[in-house]
């Protein structure tokens, strides 16, 4: 009984609203971090269109940065499991995301 108070306790309620519900594409993320915090601008790049804007911005104390790489590590893993390996994505020293998306070019 006392530990059931206890879970009960620690436990939080969240709430998702729709319009976040709802969640914003993002096709490129920037990180950035100082010394006491981590910022992940999400960007969506449209083909064919010069300019970007950052579409949402999460600030993260270094732990729970490091929380969330690990909750991604292991569903990453839980993914690749069931659906095979996702392909292999750019790190350093292969060529940038190409912002055409390898379709047409588009003219006027």
């Amino acid at each position: 009984m006392e530990d059931e108070k206890k879970q009960q306790a620690n436990q939080i309620n969240i709430e998702l609203k729709e319009d976040v519900a709802q969640g914003v594409y993002s096709n490129l993320a920037v990180i950035t971090h100082s010394s006491s915090e981590f910022v992940v601008d999400f960007i969506r790049v449209m083909p064919g269109i010069p300019k970007a804007d950052v579409k949402s911005r999460i600030i993260l104390t270094p732990e729970h940065a490091k929380r969330l790489m690990l909750a991604l590590q292991d569903n990453i893993s839980k993914y690749e499991s069931m659906h095979g390996p996702i392909k292999k994505v750019e790190g350093a020293g292969t060529p940038p995301i190409p912002m055409n998306f390898g379709g047409p070019t588009a003219q006027a």
